[in-house]
């Protein structure tokens, strides 16, 4: 009998779970769309957001590539203004920035892809932190976590930013 009413109640919250799973990502979706570029202008300072002006404008090619106005452009150029000489070598791995326009502070994933080899073990992994190190550096978020990917799309380090 008490084997049943437990299966039962756990039924029940698991349920409760998954409705309200799907709830939130009923929400998340529209609060994504609205909070745009107000939000992320308003959590850079005025010096770095000079950098991602031109990707705010729309006058970049918005794919996150590496031509002028990307996002992997901004990222390369706030660095080159306020990152280390190391930081400088390691984010010209960069092929493409994905996520860093558009932010809500609440679960921020931007993505960083390069064109290092080698995972989260291979010889490249120093640079991978250097690049979500300098991510954190030019980047602000409530609860954000960047993705460095190889060129083959194995993680190649994560931080917070």
């Amino acid at each position: 009998m008490g084997r049943v009413v437990g299966l039962g109640l756990l039924g029940v919250l698991g349920l409760i779970v998954v409705i309200g799973i799907a709830g939130a990502a009923g929400r998340g979706g529209g609060a994504d769309e609205d909070s745009g570029a107000s939000d992320s202008s308003s959590v850079h300072n005025e010096a770095k957001s000079e950098v991602r002006s031109d990707s705010r404008d729309g006058s970049g090619d918005g794919a996150g590539g590496t031509g002028a106005g990307s996002q992997a452009a901004d990222f390369r150029s706030c660095v080159d203004k306020n990152g280390t000489a190391t930081e400088k070598a390691a984010v010209r791995h960069i092929t493409k920035v994905t996520g860093a326009d558009k932010r809500n502070n609440i679960l921020d994933a931007p993505e960083v892809f390069t064109d290092f080899s080698g995972g989260l073990t291979g010889p490249h992994q120093g640079e991978g932190k250097l690049i979500a190190s300098a991510f954190s550096s030019c980047y602000e978020s409530d609860n954000g976590l960047v993705t460095v990917y190889d060129k083959a799309g194995q993680i190649l380090a994560n931080g917070t930013f």
